[in-house]
């Protein structure tokens, strides 16, 4: 595959974040501070259900994964979710945020607040990550390309817009920032290098615009379940 081939793709890759959930509706308003409590709270709540899937996506690549390399380095994202002992983690830290915005840990470990279109989409996630080629699941991944940015925006958003919410809860957005970068130029580097053929390479952009609609269709549920 030559430069420009590999320019082009990537460039293909790129532009699928002009479909990315920053841009939904719902996103907007919560970074112009438009949102209520209780509309941070369902989205936080629903969000959950994705953050705490995370891992088993991952586990799923993992165990379809051939290249002990990739392998070796994929890990890092399990363990960054999970951590390795009690009290770390990205779901731990999401569990904060949850009571940093008035949730306790039953109600948001329980998923009481999970609506069917949030389940759904995430639950058809984990399906693609299992059931498809190893390397379209991590080129769906390739969302995390888009991330620091919302990221930063999102956490400006909340200290600034939403006085309310303990500070304490935003661990998982500031260690976001570092984490996303990292995971996003190695899956960039193991699709460009695994997807040769213009069919791999279309497939690969397929499998990252498929994310993009989960992530929207989460969005639209969310939206409807707390319109205020």
């Amino acid at each position: 595959m030559t430069s420009t081939t590999t320019d082009s793709f990537v460039e293909a890759l790129r532009s699928q974040s002009q479909r990315y959930h920053d841009q939904h509706p719902f996103h907007l308003r919560m970074n112009d501070g438009r949102l209520s409590r209780r509309q941070i709270q369902g989205w936080v709540a629903n969000r959950f259900y994705y953050q705490e899937n995370i891992p088993r996506k991952d586990a799923a690549i993992l165990a379809n994964c051939p290249d002990l390399e990739v392998r070796r380095r994929w890990i890092r994202r399990i363990v960054d979710h999970d951590g390795t002992v009690s009290g770390e983690g990205g779901i731990e830290a999401w569990l904060r945020l949850g009571e940093a915005v008035g949730l306790t840990r039953e109600e948001v470990c329980d998923g009481r607040h999970v609506v069917p279109g949030v389940r759904f989409a995430v639950d058809a996630y984990v399906t693609f990550a299992r059931t498809r080629p190893w390397v379209e699941a991590v080129a769906s991944s390739l969302t995390e390309l888009f991330a620091p940015d919302l990221m930063s925006e999102r956490l400006a958003a909340f200290e600034q817009c939403y006085p309310w919410i303990d500070r304490d809860g935003l661990t998982y957005f500031r260690a976001r920032l570092q984490q996303a970068p990292r995971d996003s130029e190695h899956a960039l580097e193991v699709v460009t290098e695994h997807c040769r053929s213009d069919e791999q390479q279309e497939r690969a952009v397929a499998a990252l615009s498929f994310k993009c609609d989960v992530l929207w269709s989460m969005m639209d549920a969310i939206d409807r379940a707390y319109p205020e």
